[in-house]
């Protein structure tokens, strides 16, 4: 909505389909992923045992990223203080990714989402030297953890996903093959390569060429489906049309 007449509007219309305690408004900040950011923590009663900051560099769609497909930590002191406050205030215990978007128009931070659970990238936190993974399976055991900080500069990366991604952003003109080239450089962790165990990065692409097309059939049934109950409904109605 693009202002607060159509928002009036439309809110309006959705009350008519449903019940209006459903209806969520939230309001759109412009910018793509590189204005996104992540406190991600291991919290023992609000105190952040092990903690790093991320930016969500890459995405895909790259305005409304269904998934991560370039994340990097990086050092942002506001954005690490704002998630120890928010753990602190609600007292919480175990693996969270806080999520903000820095709003261009007045260089704020806006608090996008709490994930109270495993996201997508946390395998990137072993090679920034914190391996949420196991020291939540420690924290479990009764184990004693002192407080660590993930390093800055280390690199996550869907390769499938990330193609799209910077084609994507390259078409627009907001990223030059140079710099894609140089952010595939080391370190940098993959989210599903592994040389032990390289049958999941080998099976990915095929599998995700499955899903996309299964997908797409059951979006051409459905509309072909629709299609067909419109014809019948316009038939019925030619027919009462000729009986009268």
């Amino acid at each position: 909505m693009e202002d607060r007449q159509s928002l009036l509007q439309g809110y309006d219309e959705a009350s008519k389909m449903l019940d209006p305690n459903a209806i969520m408004i939230q309001e759109l900040i412009p910018g793509s992923g590189e204005q996104q950011f992540s406190y991600a923590a291991l919290c023992l009663d609000g105190r952040p045992l092990a903690a790093l900051v991320a930016r969500r560099t890459r995405q895909f769609p790259a305005d409304f990223g269904r998934s991560s497909t370039f994340v990097e930590t990086i050092d942002d002191k506001e954005i690490e203080e704002a998630g120890r406050r928010l753990v602190s205030a609600i007292g919480f215990t175990g693996l969270v990714e806080v999520e903000f978007k820095r709003d261009p128009r007045d260089g704020l931070h806006k608090l996008l989402d709490i994930n109270p659970r495993i996201w997508g990238w946390h395998t990137l936190g072993r090679r920034a030297g914190i391996d949420f993974s196991f020291l939540l399976w420690r924290l479990i055991q009764g184990e004693s953890l002192s407080e660590r900080r993930g390093v800055a500069g280390v690199r996550w990366m869907r390769m499938s996903t990330d193609v799209a991604a910077a084609v994507a952003e390259m078409w627009r003109g907001r990223l030059s093959v140079g710099a894609y080239v140089k952010s595939l450089f080391s370190p940098v962790e993959s989210a599903i390569f592994a040389a032990d165990d390289p049958l999941p990065a080998l099976l990915e692409l095929p599998l995700g060429a499955y899903v996309i097309l299964k997908r797409h059939w059951i979006r051409l049934r459905r509309n072909a489906n629709a299609g067909s109950d419109l014809d019948d409904c316009v038939s019925r109605v030619n027919g009462q049309e000729n009986l009268t």
